[in-house]
């Protein structure tokens, strides 16, 4: 739920703090100095003032969530987290997972005051085997660093997210991220091998095996991948990691129409099948503002109602170059396509994904943007864009100058796999604009039968409307599935 201003503990009234949870003292404090050590490793704010450092801790990286945490503790292994829940459990303390912190739905802040566990310290490689491909990693690890390691071993992370420098891989599994290249990867459900987790009451959960197949029982791990942390602590996780390919070519493209946009995909499927890697969308009003925050020149000449990013992976670059030229060249001629534009280097690619990528980042030029991620039937994947602007304009929300709240209302994502991300550029987050887009987007969705989170997960934003994506039965499966793991909910906030 987006509110107007931060979330405080006033942002969500009918949450309340649950007693049966104690207040921290200085004997916890000193607790866990004691287990991690008096340096960075635990920030203090019980017995002396540590606003200051405790504030990354609180709020997330769009200033939209705010909690009041007074302790943050940084195990450094797997041993010292499972000391650490389990003084949590045996003492009624509850607690809030966060590895970088650079989720959108709220899921790795505190609510109340909850201890912050950070992974930030549990950040080594521990293995990768070059004949397999299997890597193995502490979650603390940052996926752009884990993944400029493969590249030197000639493999390629399966997952590529806009806040790789920052988020980790931890998170990333328990978030059950998705990306830009899940289109040639497939989803973490697919590619985690095995996980090595620390349940609420401190005892570790050792499935870090690296093997492909392992049908003994049931797949205990595919739990924890997309829970959010509700059931445990990712510390490990092994996963099978490609070969990178050789041969990247990137390719922009202006379409007239989202007729058009989806004639050009499926082309894509069909010429370029084995080494499409990436196809994403983005429709032409966030183009204008990332030109608009930036002043970037842009990569077409003309403007256009939409944009596609085409990227193939593959092992010969004469063979894949000429494949995509000849794909290039037939939609142009059949007229999908308006114009278009190939990478000739490195500068050019990294340049063409910037005007993706940078997209999250401009719209908060303004002061506040509302963003959903959700999954929904392809043909009808930009009509929620459209009806939302129009539901924005028509309550004369949205325009020039501070009268206006609402600056843009755009969508982009990930077209092959039918993710949306719908974005709402504001001056600043308004109560009149929330009331306008909640439930409003959620009903919008079920009525379609997609999903009111596609990667980004629930969090404290999507909490109160799990029910438009799952039935009564499987939200009753999934409190049981809580209740078996985490019965007080010490260990994150419930999802549901």
């Amino acid at each position: 739920m987006a509110v107007a201003g931060p979330v405080s503990l006033t942002g969500y009234p009918s949450l309340k703090r649950d007693n049966k949870f104690n207040e921290l003292n200085t004997d916890h404090v000193q607790f866990f100095k004691d287990l991690l050590g008096t340096g960075s490793a635990v920030i203090d704010g019980v017995s002396t003032d540590a606003t200051a450092d405790l504030e990354p801790f609180n709020s997330d990286w769009m200033r939209k969530y705010k909690g009041h945490t007074k302790l943050v503790i940084k195990p450094g292994s797997t041993e010292e987290l499972s000391k650490a829940l389990k003084y949590c459990n045996d003492n009624m303390l509850a607690v809030v997972p966060q590895g970088g912190n650079s989720g959108l739905v709220g899921g790795s802040v505190p609510v109340f005051d909850e201890i912050v566990v950070s992974t930030s310290r549990m950040n080594n490689i521990r293995s990768f085997d070059p004949v397999s491909g299997v890597l193995v990693v502490d979650a603390g690890c940052v996926l752009e660093t884990v993944d400029h390691f493969l590249a030197d071993k000639g493999h390629i992370f399966p997952l590529d997210l806009g806040a790789k420098g920052s988020c980790q891989i931890g998170g990333n599994v328990a978030t059950n991220a998705g990306g830009l290249r899940l289109l040639r990867y497939g989803s973490l459900h697919g590619n985690v091998l095995g996980l090595e987790v620390v349940l609420p009451d401190g005892t570790i959960m050792d499935d870090l095996t690296t093997l492909r197949k392992n049908n003994t029982g049931y797949d205990l791990k595919q739990l924890f991948i997309g829970a959010e942390g509700t059931l445990g602590m990712i510390t490990g996780v092994s996963l099978l990691c490609p070969r990178r390919s050789p041969a990247v070519n990137v390719a922009l493209l202006g379409l007239e129409s989202f007729e058009h946009l989806q004639r050009a995909y499926r082309e894509a499927k069909g010429q370029l099948s084995e080494i499409l890697s990436a196809f994403e969308l983005m429709d032409g009003r966030s183009q204008d503002l990332v030109y608009e925050v930036t002043g970037k020149k842009r990569p077409l000449e003309g403007e256009h109602p939409f944009y596609c990013l085409i990227e193939t992976s593959g092992s010969n670059a004469e063979h894949d170059g000429a494949k995509l030229e000849s794909f290039l060249d037939h939609v142009m001629e059949e007229g999908i396509v308006a114009d278009g534009v190939l990478a000739q280097d490195e500068t050019q690619k990294q340049s063409f994904w910037s005007w993706r990528e940078g997209i999250t980042e401009c719209l908060g030029h303004w002061g506040g943007v509302y963003k959903y991620d959700l999954s929904i039937p392809l043909t009808q994947l930009y009509d929620l864009v459209e009806d939302t602007r129009a539901r924005l304009i028509s309550a004369g929300l949205v325009g020039e100058g501070p009268e206006h709240p609402v600056v843009a209302v755009l969508g982009y994502g990930h077209m092959g796999d039918g993710n949306l991300h719908l974005n709402i550029a504001t001056r600043g987050f308004n109560k009149a604009v929330e009331e306008k887009l909640e439930p409003f987007v959620y009903e919008w969705i079920a009525k379609r039968n997609g999903s009111i989170s596609a990667e980004h997960g629930l969090g404290l934003q999507k909490k109160a409307y799990i029910g438009y994506s799952r039935s009564e039965t499987m939200i009753r499966l999934m409190k049981q599935v809580k209740n078996l793991f985490d019965p007080v909910c010490r260990i994150s906030f419930p999802p549901f």
